[in-house]
């Protein structure tokens, strides 16, 4: 199958589950409560925007500096103003289809820096393994710091109707219930044997050695304490992005920073499911802000203001960088000749 082709069915399929999530939030809001959510975007604070926007700008600015304190090692050092323009190509890739803003940014610094492109490949695994490993500390921060908020939202949604089901099932139900569970626990056994050596397998056991030797690596950095600021400053201009957002619409500014925290680490996966986490974000969003006694418009509102913002910022700044990298990579060869020549 023809890449393009691949790239369009995977585009269809994401944006799809995208859509139908959107669907599933709203299919059953009244005129009343769209009237409510009509007149939260009416009413919101839009001047805030800017700050968040600034705030953005910064978070990729320094995902750009911290991408090139990896390549140092390697030997290369390229200019700040080509890894953002590629960070940024690369996040409007991936609003087409989801990872190929990856491989994008890196055949063009590969292009514009003569990097090989495996060594940038390296780098990009190693970032995203700290990302992940950011996202999960920042995960159990928000369990630690907000156990009766998400406690008893797990206890009423979860292990209570579960619960229930268990103490109303009768034993020929529990009997199906336990085969069911040994039958499935068997077949991913028997899959795991079967197909330990196949190529799909030792692509993921690649994958996940490279992850670990990525976030190794950190350690050895010659700069590692920058690589590791940069990257709670990347994290903190994210949260900050929420916490302004909150002052945006009167029903939530009353929010604090624990809230925001939950929104971003439930709104970070939500922006991994679907491209640029259409649907999802939104969707993940409202069920977060219902823990926090935020009606479910209210917060589906406030996920569509957050999202917009993220999405045309990158929409923006992505164009912006299509169009300035053989300008800027021009100027800069004409220099370097002229520079030489005297």
């Amino acid at each position: 199958m023809p890449k393009a082709l691949k790239n369009l069915i995977k585009f269809i399929c994401f944006f799809g589950i995208g859509v139908l999530l959107i669907w599933l939030v709203t299919k059953d809001l009244t005129p009343a409560e769209w009237d409510q959510m009509n007149q939260a975007f009416h009413r919101a604070n839009y001047w805030l925007v800017i700050p968040a926007v600034i705030l953005g700008i910064a978070s990729h600015w320094f995902r750009a500096t911290r991408w090139k304190l990896l390549m140092k090692p390697l030997g290369h050092q390229p200019t700040t103003l080509n890894t953002f323009f590629a960070v940024m190509v690369g996040y409007l890739a991936n609003l087409a289809v989801p990872r190929l803003g990856e491989v994008t940014r890196c055949g063009i610094l590969a292009q514009y820096e003569k990097i090989p492109a495996d060594k940038l490949v390296g780098t990009m695994i190693a970032e995203r393994a700290v990302d992940m490993l950011c996202l999960i500390l920042l995960m159990a921060l928000t369990v630690l710091t907000q156990a009766e908020v998400l406690g008893s939202y797990v206890n009423r949604e979860i292990l209570t109707p579960i619960g229930n089901k268990i103490a109303n099932a009768n034993f020929v139900q529990l009997l199906i219930l336990l085969l069911i569970l040994a039958a499935v626990i068997g077949i991913a056994i028997w899959l795991l044997k079967k197909f330990a050596r196949s190529k799909a397998a030792v692509t993921i056991k690649s994958l996940a050695r490279g992850v670990m030797e990525g976030i190794l690596s950190i350690g050895k950095m010659e700069n590692k304490w920058a690589f590791i600021f940069q990257s709670i400053l990347i994290w903190g201009c994210y949260l900050s992005q929420v916490y302004i957002g909150f002052y945006c619409l009167a029903e939530t500014n009353h929010l604090g920073i624990p809230a925001a925290l939950a929104v971003l680490v439930i709104g970070s996966i939500g922006m991994i499911v679907t491209p640029g986490g259409i649907g999802a974000y939104q969707t993940l969003v409202q069920k977060t802000l219902e823990l926090y006694g935020i009606n479910k418009v209210i917060g589906f509102a406030f996920g569509w203001i957050i999202w917009v913002v993220q999405t045309i910022l990158v929409i923006v700044l992505g164009f912006i960088s299509l169009i300035a990298l053989p300008i800027y990579n021009k100027n800069r060869s004409q220099n370097n000749n002229t520079a030489s020549a005297n």
